[in-house]
């Protein structure tokens, strides 16, 4: 990996790193489309002022802290490495679990449906975690089994991309793109379609775990990185959950919402 490809800035000592941009540009982006929505519902949007900040932080800790303890055969051999997130190694599924119990402890405080802030703020994760991707791709992480030129050509790919593709000698899967653009998608089926059309408290909530774990199973069945527990990925077992958790509450809470109208 080509060290200026990764650097933002870099002033005498001081180096900013593309990932750490790309990070914090998709934490910047979900905080305003959290806004917003709050805003929408009624709420004072400043409620997430403070959150934000704990959530950004808590998150990627519980991220790091997730990928550390799944790879504890090289990180209990390489202690002083643990600390080095900017050189990649976040697991966003751990990042969303201690998210998410921050803010269900957060919106408990503050008299906010916990499922009404879900609906808010899910969505907006979904771009953080596309530009997480990129972040992955400066960094030449995250990425697939070997493909040949030709494959990555009719992609219709950007040169920069297929040319940083070309990894130890082999061109290979750009799974950072896939799961990026399928993030995107589904994004904007929640934020065009369901926040239009169901007025079912929860289900964009909901949604974002159905629609993440969609395309997170595929995109990392290409992967060469993934973390393993045995024979199985993490990550498309956490996915699997994730399915079946929200497909579970959609379920329950058109249940409820008919029950309701029933009476």
């Amino acid at each position: 990996m080509s060290n200026d490809f990764s650097i933002f800035l870099s002033i005498g000592g001081f180096t900013i790193t593309k990932y750490a941009v790309c990070i914090l540009t998709g934490a910047l982006i979900a905080y305003g489309l959290g806004r917003r929505q709050f805003t929408k519902r009624g709420y004072d949007p400043d409620i997430l002022s403070d959150y934000f900040i704990y959530l950004l932080v808590l998150s990627i800790l519980g991220a790091r802290l997730w990928y550390v303890l799944m790879s504890l055969d090289y990180y209990g051999t390489h202690l002083n490495e643990i600390i080095m997130i900017w050189q990649g190694g976040l697991a966003i599924q751990g990042g969303l679990f201690v998210g998410i119990l921050y803010s269900y402890s957060f919106f408990k405080k503050k008299g906010i449906p916990f499922l009404e802030a879900g609906d808010a703020i899910m969505p907006g994760v979904l771009i953080a975690q596309a530009m997480g991707r990129w972040g992955n791709f400066f960094n030449q992480e995250a990425y697939g089994t070997e493909v040949s030129l030709a494959f990555l050509k009719n992609l219709h790919l950007p040169d920069f991309i297929i040319r940083h593709m070309l990894i130890n000698g082999s061109y290979h899967h750009p799974t950072f793109l896939y799961e990026s653009v399928g993030n995107i998608i589904v994004f904007c089926i929640i934020y065009f379609v369901i926040y239009r059309y169901v007025k079912i408290k929860g289900v964009a909530f909901a949604s974002y775990f159905i629609g993440y774990g969609i395309v997170r199973i595929p995109v990392e069945a290409l992967r060469t990185d993934s973390l393993m527990l045995g024979s199985f990925r993490v990550a498309q077992l956490i996915s699997i959950i994730f399915i079946l958790f929200g497909v579970s509450l959609i379920i329950y809470l058109i249940r409820s919402n008919q029950s309701a109208n029933d009476v």
